[in-house]
């Protein structure tokens, strides 16, 4: 068996920019502060990292359960008028392949991503995403990335250690996975990887990656 765990910000679905304009003006209108630095530039570079930061670099006075209580609020607003106003995209062929998976005894499925629970299942959902039988953990779990990807492979049932492939997208997958020695597929370009793909449509390419060194018989 393997497990395979995703992101979802630029892996499963094309968000990341308005998702980051959106969470950027959230902070902005509750604490009238603009964050002082580009969002991968923070140590923890998830929803709940980033507002840790701030409180220490730019808001010593507020608390973090009641800022961010107050910032996601903002956030899921947010969020929702984009999404009544504007399509969101899968990344080709996420949906059919994250399908295939699960319908698959052979593989335990997870999600892993660094914002938000309630505004990753807005956003899966608006894509097309039949998000009921996701195990995911977010931000709400914790505010470090690869505290979050174990939380998902506890939520998934994953007690033997299965091996466990990551698809991500970004800078902090890749220094997530090289910290958890995980095995790393990049979606997209970004950044570069030995194991990269621009999207899910070539379903032998990604189970080789998956398989890894282990025969697949798929």
């Amino acid at each position: 068996m393997y497990h395979v765990m995703f992101d979802v910000d630029d892996t499963l679905i094309r968000s990341s920019g308005f998702d980051a304009h959106c969470f950027m003006d959230a902070v902005k209108r509750v604490t009238g502060l603009d964050l002082n630095r580009g969002l991968d530039e923070y140590p923890h570079a998830t929803d709940r990292g980033i507002l840790r930061t701030f409180i220490q670099h730019q808001a010593p006075d507020e608390q973090l359960d009641c800022l961010e209580a107050r910032v996601k609020s903002v956030f899921i607003q947010n969020i929702r008028l984009y999404l009544k106003q504007h399509p969101v995209q899968e990344v080709r062929g996420a949906k059919a392949f994250l399908y295939r998976l699960l319908a698959d005894e052979r593989f335990v499925v997870s999600v892993a991503t660094g914002g938000w629970g309630e505004t990753a299942l807005l956003k899966l959902q608006a894509a097309g995403f039949q998000t009921d039988q996701l195990s995911m953990a977010s931000s709400n779990d914790h505010y470090v990335r690869t505290q979050i990807m174990m939380k998902a492979r506890e939520m998934a049932g994953d007690v033997n250690d299965l091996p466990l492939t990551y698809f991500g997208d970004a800078a902090w997958d890749r220094q997530a996975c090289q910290d958890l020695g995980v095995n790393l597929v990049i979606v997209g370009d970004k950044v570069s990887h030995h194991q990269q793909v621009r999207d899910f449509l070539d379903v032998d390419q990604l189970l080789r990656f998956i398989s890894g060194s282990r025969e697949y018989n798929g």
